[in-house]
């Protein structure tokens, strides 16, 4: 077998070692590159004008083979220098030339291309690709979280919508638009009132059973809920006194609303909401008169003479002059309805939840007698059986009227508002929780539009590293055959292979 055609291998990481080994190169090269480099640093200050020199010295450590290449392209430049002799006179020419020249010295360009080969191969190479990765990665972490917090802004804003649907408001301007909607409450109030007429046979039901089972003598069942299905939503007073107030003077309420002018606050008053009592004129007082004929009382035929009328703070007497009439104030207040005996049923809050729990009441008595109608069969229900009953339909129908009407008193809508009404600063807790929400809409949109950004950098980024890491991987192959090449030469022409190098990369 022809020796010259036995391959020389030679691992990369033990490239330099093999060179020291085969006396190719010193020992102590690397004292002796440092003047070669500073004359490549003094040529590279006076270079013509030329697109292939330009590309050799742009992004690249200039070894020895790339000082041959500019030499050879010197040669096109400086042609004009050339004497007789062949010798060029052009300085370029000759600071090339004598750094060629030294660096052939002993070697010094093989060790110190195999030393940037190896850096090559185990650092440059390996650290672009790590960062194109990580570059690589952050763009799909950064994708995903901005869809996330897309999502949670969706979720979010949801979430407002909702609620403010919930509310009745727009949302545009929270604690106005809520303060704004408390003057439909009476509309509301009296709409549920007037709807709760179906409840009367459920109600009658229950007292008739209660009746049966107790005797004549059981107490009234649900008389607040009663009351309110046959009269309508009327004042506490009403109810407490049985008859209807001569006037109506509601406390007022101040929530600090601030307006489009920034105002500091508007003072909302509830007392001028037209609450419909009947034939009573709830704005008027009454006026006495003073003997004219807009005050007189006609007493048909009777010939007496006009009342003198004494009113104080405890007594109200009206002495009739020659009649022995005397009528006497009852101890209501002159029939004025102050406070929370303004309020009507469904508003004031203490007889509200009377009638939310007497309507749970009223909704827990007709399942059970609905279970009973259904186990009507078995002997155990004989006593039962003889009871006041209804159909299973019928009371089905009754079940259903009583939750609706429980659904209608306690939906969200109508429990924010009336706690609104009656608590400002929960006013405040809602209006805050709403901003709250809003306010994490932005931030979750603002999170987003940072991570759009950061992703387009990532992705910046990786595009100026790929063409730095094919040109590095192009270079370093170049100069792998160049150092395979040169070596080959010393072996007579014997193929040599550097394993390990950038073809495993």
């Amino acid at each position: 077998m022809d020796e010259s055609n036995i391959p020389i291998d030679i691992n990369i990481g033990k490239l330099q070692d093999w060179l020291v080994s085969r006396r190719h190169v010193n020992k102590e090269w690397q004292k002796n590159i440092i003047p070669v480099r500073e004359k490549i640093n003094n040529a590279i200050q006076d270079m013509p004008v030329h697109n292939d020199i330009a590309t050799l010295l742009s992004g690249s450590y200039i070894n020895y083979f790339h000082c041959l290449k500019i030499i050879e392209i010197l040669k096109e430049t400086e042609a004009d220098t050339k004497n007789l002799f062949g010798r060029y006179g052009s300085q370029r020419m000759k600071d090339w030339q004598d750094v060629a020249k030294h660096y052939e010295k002993e070697n010094i360009y093989l060790a110190e291309a195999a030393q940037m080969l190896v850096r090559n191969i185990n650092y440059e190479i390996p650290s672009l690709k790590k960062q194109i990765a990580k570059e690589e990665q952050l763009v799909l972490e950064c994708e995903k979280k901005h869809l996330e917090y897309l999502k949670s802004e969706s979720s979010c804003k949801s979430e407002f919508l909702t609620s403010c649907k919930q509310l009745g408001i727009a949302g545009d301007k929270i604690k106005k638009e809520l303060v704004k909607r408390l003057q439909e409450l009476p509309d509301i109030y009296h709409t549920i009132g007037k709807s709760l007429k179906p409840l009367l046979p459920a109600i009658e039901l229950y007292s008739a059973f209660t009746k049966y089972i107790i005797g004549d003598n059981a107490p009234k069942v649900l008389p607040l809920l009663q009351y309110l299905v046959e009269n309508g939503n009327t004042t506490v007073y009403e109810w407490t006194y049985g008859e209807p107030p001569l006037s109506i003077e509601p406390d007022l309420m101040h929530i600090e609303v601030e307006s489009d002018d920034k105002a500091a606050g508007d003072q909302i008053d509830f007392g001028d909401n037209a609450i419909d009592f009947g034939s009573i004129d709830t704005t008027s007082s009454i006026d006495f008169g003073d003997g004219d004929a807009a005050g007189e009382i006609d007493w048909g035929n009777i010939d007496v003479a006009p009342a003198s009328i004494d009113i104080s703070a405890d007594v109200a007497e009206i002495s009739l002059e020659g009649s022995g009439i005397v009528v006497e104030d009852q101890g209501l207040g002159g029939g004025v309805a102050t406070g929370r005996e303004a309020l009507t049923l469904l508003d004031n809050p203490i007889t509200r939840s009377q009638i939310v729990a007497q309507l749970l009441e009223l909704e827990s008595f007709l399942k059970m007698r609905q279970y009973e109608t259904s186990m009507s069969e078995n002997q155990m229900f004989s006593l039962i059986q003889q009871l006041p009953s209804e159909s299973e339909s019928a009371l089905s129908a009754m079940l259903a009227t009583v939750q609706s009407a429980s659904a209608s008193l306690t939906a969200p809508e109508i429990v924010h508002l009336h706690n609104v009404k009656h608590s400002p600063r929960y006013v405040d807790v809602l209006t805050a929780q709403l901003e709250q929400k809003l306010s994490l809409c932005g931030k979750m949109s603002r999170l987003a539009e940072r991570e759009s950004e950061r992703r387009a950098a990532a992705e910046a980024r990786a595009t100026e590293l790929r063409p730095v890491l094919a040109r590095m991987i192009q270079r370093t192959k170049e100069l792998q055959a160049q150092i395979e090449g040169d070596i080959s030469k010393k072996y007579k022409g014997r193929p040599v292979n550097i394993i390990g190098g950038v073809k495993f990369l």
